[in-house]
């Protein structure tokens, strides 16, 4: 008869496994996804310059916001690059305000946030950096957490995320509203 620590130990390994399996899988979408972010925001610039390139003649477009706003009343389309791409020339995070969108911050910060708000649709407790270091997959080394604390830290300075409790990180209220895109 098997004793009940060795099927614990077994049971605990299964359950490592899974979890090995899940990472992996989800280190794969991250992947697929920041690509296909990449693709999109492309595809935005680009129509957002084809928009200053046909605007008419007699109303010169000086600016990105000028000439998205000319295409969105030529298409009746919404135009979400030029704010997007004006908050990023200022700051890589800019202050939150109302019907600012999650894919304004640069790809690291958006990380952070999509993982955040992810948590905080499951109900589940604020993180750690050094626990959202783990879910990144990435090294746990002293530097790499500090780093990532130093980026949670802004996005709480910028309004993006709350600090409920020293060390631990949750989106801030309103900004986990926001669609990011998805």
């Amino acid at each position: 008869m098997p004793s009940v620590v060795g099927l614990l130990e077994q049971r605990e390994l299964g359950a490592r496994r899974r979890v090995d399996e899940l990472r992996e899988e989800a280190d794969r979408i991250q992947a697929e996804l920041d690509v296909a972010e990449r693709e999109w925001k492309e595809w935005a610039i680009a129509r957002s310059r084809v928009g200053e390139v046909l605007a008419p003649a007699d109303e010169p477009m000086q600016d990105h916001a000028r000439a998205a706003q000319a295409a969105e009343e030529r298409t009746g389309k919404n135009a979400q690059v030029p704010d997007a791409a004006k908050a990023k020339a200022k700051s890589q995070v800019p202050v939150w305000r109302e019907g600012l969108d999650r894919s304004v911050p640069s790809v690291d910060y958006q990380r952070i946030l999509q993982v955040l708000a992810d948590r905080c649709r499951l109900g589940q407790r604020p993180l750690t950096c050094q626990e959202m270091a783990a879910l990144f997959g990435m090294d746990l080394a002293p530097a790499r957490v500090e780093a990532l604390r130093s980026k949670a830290k802004r996005l709480v300075a910028r309004g993006w995320l709350a600090e409920p409790a020293p060390g631990r990180f949750t989106p801030a209220a309103g900004v986990n509203g926001q669609g990011g895109g998805s």
